[in-house]
């Protein structure tokens, strides 16, 4: 049985689908002795006739239609594992890990990039794993992430970082405070001072919590926090219920709260940045580089 090829498949079906070997050779492209010859080889493989001969008719025997029917499916499953291999190669089947910081689905660049890849490459899977900035370090050491989308941090020499985009970092004030009646760029770091801060949670550990407490220490301000969480979600629906202020990115606007005045400042070096990383030593499969291909490539800011 282990002799059986699956040119011996090819040339059964094509003389099963003529029932005529001159027609059968000539759709193989080979001449009809061979055929013959190779069709007598895989009945004594198998040990079974396959087919009825004499000078005017062939036909099928009961053996030979059980044998075409599943000839036919282990050529289709050949066929069908052969092109899913082609496609991955291309890049075009396949699975992307994708690490994200809570913020990352926000980022116009991001959400812009990840729907025109889903257009392109419907059949690779983009699963996503909402981590923040320094849980993403461990699983992109492992190979448990192909990519990472998040905020500047301490990394390991063998993750390799690219810059995505920078952003500016605003306040998040009630409706009905007093600094929400600044004219928009007139805000600064010291006006925020002596307010009630809802701010992250230290636990959290997220990249942006050091960021901008290392801000807001460079302009003199230590923040009176007065209440800390794990979600900007969390933060911003805090702030609408008057109980603080907070920093954000610019892109948590796109979370419109009742309630809620996004105000930029009037420094102009108050940001973040996104990072897109990956291991530096580990080649990234075809799908996961298409990715960062058309992430870095996008032209929209955040």
């Amino acid at each position: 049985m282990h002799n059986i090829e699956l040119r011996h498949l090819r040339y059964f079906i094509a003389v099963a689908d003529e029932l005529h070997f001159g027609r059968a050779a000539e759709r193989l492209h080979i001449s009809q002795p061979p055929l013959s010859q190779q069709i007598q080889a895989l009945e004594n493989h198998i040990g079974a006739v396959l087919f009825q001969r004499n000078n005017r008719n062939v036909s099928l025997t009961q053996a030979g239609e059980v044998f075409l029917k599943e000839a036919k499916q282990i050529i289709a499953r050949v066929e069908e594992a052969s092109n899913t291999a082609s496609r991955i190669h291309r890049g075009e089947e396949g699975t992307v890990t994708l690490g994200v910081t809570s913020s990352a689905p926000f980022l116009r660049r991001v959400s812009h990039t990840l729907q025109r890849f889903r257009m392109l490459y419907p059949k690779i899977n983009v699963r996503i794993e909402e981590l923040n900035s320094q849980l993403q370090v461990e699983p992109l050491l492992e190979g448990k992430l192909d990519v990472g989308i998040m905020r500047k941090s301490v990394l390991p020499d063998v993750l390799q970082h690219h810059l995505l985009l920078s952003e500016s970092l605003v306040a998040v004030v009630p409706e009905a405070h007093p600094l929400a009646t600044l004219p928009e760029g007139t805000l600064r770091l010291t006006d925020l001072a002596s307010q009630p801060f809802v701010f992250f949670s230290q636990e959290v550990g997220t990249s942006l919590y050091d960021a901008i407490l290392k801000r807001l220490a460079q302009s003199g301000v230590t923040p009176f926090i007065t209440q800390e969480v794990g979600q900007a979600s969390t933060i911003i629906g805090l702030v609408s219920a008057g109980l603080g202020v907070s920093i954000l990115p610019a892109s948590f606007k796109r979370i419109q709260v009742d309630g809620v005045r996004y105000l930029h400042f009037a420094e102009t070096d108050i940001n973040t940045d996104a990072w897109l990383v990956h291991h530096a030593r580990r080649p990234l499969t075809t799908p996961a580089a298409t990715l960062v291909k058309m992430m870095m490539a996008d032209s929209n800011t955040y």
